[in-house]
């Protein structure tokens, strides 16, 4: 399976309420790659709400660290494992505090529904910019293209210096964490308050454990991202070089 590009997300640790329930909205599974439909919050049927979640379900449940990135043209999928494990192996677990449901404004007036820190959330704040900086050396610069798709009229020149320092617009000062549950809706209301009924009957335990740092890949095939691998934080033993899902790396402009 070849990768066009690559991203570090947080996910809670994979047998959670949290984990299962994320899956269950977006539809898809990241971890096996495999839908999970038949969910439906109230006001919708299955199909209609797969039609709300489509752009969530090709990422997969998680909160973005480091945005989709095409790695260095110099480098291959062993660099950027071996790379990725050492950062996991020089940082530590944490909790980040209970998650809620709450949304997502966007530059265009619309929201998308969301899990979000219910407090500041210091430590992971702290960890995305340690990951935006060290890792920067893995990601093959930006082409026009994708300047391009990032609407840059939108943006704010903060923004804009982000995109071009790091590739990505709402990184740093700008990092907003949440996990995304739907796409961006004109009138979310309904959608909020459905989720956040669901999301009290299926999650035991809204607390956000980070544990390990996902390494996804967008598949060439169909642009899917799966993860490729977990890197437990903080491990003390070196991982294994070559990891089991990660090939070299198709490049896309």
């Amino acid at each position: 399976m070849f990768h066009s590009r690559y991203a570090l997300y947080v996910t809670p640790p994979l047998t959670s309420d949290l984990w299962r329930f994320g899956c269950e909205v977006v539809g898809r599974d990241a971890s096996t790659g495999r839908d999970v439909e038949g969910f439906a919050p109230e006001g919708h049927d299955a199909e209609s709400w797969r039609k709300l979640t489509d752009e969530p379900r090709r990422y997969g449940f998680h909160a973005t660290l480091v945005a989709p990135f095409r790695l260095r043209a110099d480098l291959d999928a062993a660099d950027l494992f071996d790379g990725v494990a050492a950062f996991a192996r020089g940082s530590h677990p944490f909790e980040a505090g209970e998650l809620q449901i709450g949304r997502i404004a966007t530059a265009d007036g619309r929201a998308f529904v969301a899990l979000k820190p219910s407090r500041s959330a210091r430590e992971l704040h702290a960890f995305e910019e340690k990951a935006v900086r060290k890792l920067d050396a893995l990601r093959a610069p930006l082409t026009d293209a994708e300047r391009r798709r990032r609407e840059l009229a939108r943006l704010t020149p903060l923004q804009r210096y982000y995109l071009d320092m790091w590739g990505y617009p709402y990184v740093l000062n700008e990092f907003r964490p949440h996990f995304t549950l739907t796409n961006a809706l004109a009138d979310p209301k309904l959608v909020e308050k459905a989720l956040r009924w669901d999301y009290q009957m299926r999650v035991a335990a809204p607390l956000l454990s980070v544990e390990t740092l996902a390494l996804f890949g967008e598949r060439e095939s169909d642009g899917q991202f799966e993860i490729l691998h977990q890197f437990p934080l903080g491990a003390g033993r070196r991982a294994k070089r070559v990891a089991t899902r990660v090939m070299t790396a198709g490049f896309i402009d």
